[in-house]
């Protein structure tokens, strides 16, 4: 009986062997079809990082995570690296997720999460690290520019990665002629940026905006942008604006001087033919206008405005000419000199052509010999008469006959 029963054990002792041998090699092929699956991750410097490792159908098989360095962070569950910027999220069979917080340029690289299985498996994950361009500055800025004179200004922003793009605009329209300029910083990861803008100062750029806008992909869309104020200094425009186009004896006129500059001209000094304004009683100048009351032929002549700032002097010109409210009735009407040589010459030419049609009809009268007259018998006619009649008149007596 101790010999049956000692030979049930054994029986039943290698029975479970085989099954526990059975359950490994089926463990280990099942393990040996699973991979881990991870994803590459963009993040902003200083922002925090998540790393996941997953797999689908794990039978107890350990995970871990290692850095670029393959130094082990967390091995299941378990922290390896003492740094209190990487977490633990979550970790079991199927997955083990951490964090790293507060990410620098140089946690940048290659991560590995690994599946010891036999062999072990491994799948990677690249961390990018985007280094933020620092605020841009604008140098070469001077204030006031005098017109006419070159500006050159120079925005630069450091600390990008990849180098940021720079774009000038100035009123909101974008500059296009600029120098770029990218150069390696002393880490060797990131990159110091700048664009240079050269014109040349005009008038009309006086109080425009001129902003150096930096784009980059760590700023989400959100620009940083400088900007200045442009201030030119320019010498004055004048210009003489009249309040009638047809100024007349005893009407009133205005003429208004319009003057722009930087910094704001001086008060305008108004002339006439290069001296000065002959009847202050009627001529009144009020601020930049000159007031002139009842018009005459004397007031005519040339009026000069000047104006003057810090810069530089200018002037403008308006020649005024009075006209005379009857001549130009007078002119209005029908003019009878013209009338009465239109006349006379219409009579004379009636009177040459009557002359001349008296001296026609005198050189045609009809003077021809009579049916009496020697060799007028065979005229047909009143003038074939008078020839035949003045061919014969020496030897023969003619009888003459007038018509008229």
């Amino acid at each position: 009986m101790r010999l049956k029963a000692s030979v049930v054990l054994r029986l039943y002792s290698l029975c479970g062997i085989l099954i526990q041998v059975a359950a490994t090699k089926s463990k280990a092929k099942g393990s040996q079809g699973q991979f881990p699956l991870t994803q590459n991750v963009t993040v902003i410097e200083g922002e925090t990082a998540t790393l996941t490792c997953r797999v689908d159908q794990n039978d107890n098989t350990s995970l871990q995570w290692s850095n670029p360095a393959q130094q082990t962070l967390y091995f299941d569950d378990k922290k390896a690296l003492r740094d209190n910027r990487i977490e633990l999220l979550r970790a079991s069979w199927h997955e083990l997720t951490i964090r790293v917080t507060d990410v620098s340029l140089s946690d940048e690289g290659q991560y590995t999460c690994s599946l010891f299985t036999m062999p072990v498996k491994t799948s990677k994950a690249f961390l990018t690290v985007l280094g933020v361009p620092e605020t841009p500055q604008i140098s070469g800025f001077t204030s006031p520019v005098m017109e006419g004179e070159r500006m050159e200004l120079t925005c630069k922003t450091s600390g990008s990665k990849p180098a940021a793009d720079i774009r000038w605009f100035k009123n909101d329209k974008e500059v296009k002629d600029v120098k770029y300029l990218k150069e390696e910083d002393a880490n060797r990861k990131t990159f110091t940026v700048s664009s240079t803008m050269n014109f040349k100062a005009d008038r009309s750029d006086d109080g425009a905006v001129v902003s150096c806008r930096v784009d980059h992909e760590s700023l989400n869309s959100t620009p940083q942008i400088a900007m200045q104020v442009l201030e030119i200094h320019y010498i004055p425009s004048v210009k003489i604006i009249s309040s009638t186009p047809w100024p007349e004896e005893g009407q009133s006129i205005t003429l208004i001087c319009e003057s722009k500059g930087k910094p704001l001209p001086d008060p305008v000094l108004w002339t006439k033919d290069g001296g000065e304004l002959p009847d202050p009683e009627r001529m009144v100048v009020n601020g930049r206008e000159l007031n002139i009351n009842f018009l005459n032929k004397t007031d005519n002549g040339t009026y000069r405005c000047e104006a003057e700032n810090t810069i530089g002097q200018n002037s403008a010109e308006y020649v005024l000419i009075i006209h005379d409210p009857n001549a130009l009735a007078g002119q209005a009407g029908p003019d009878h000199a013209v009338i009465g040589g239109i006349v006379a010459v219409v009579v004379f030419v009636t009177l040459c052509s009557i002359f001349l049609l008296g001296r026609y009809l005198a050189r045609h009268k009809g003077t021809y010999l009579t049916n009496e007259a020697k060799g007028a018998e065979d005229a047909p006619d009143a003038d074939t008469a008078i020839i035949n009649a003045e061919g014969s008149q020496v030897n023969a007596e003619e009888k003459k006959e007038y018509f008229i």
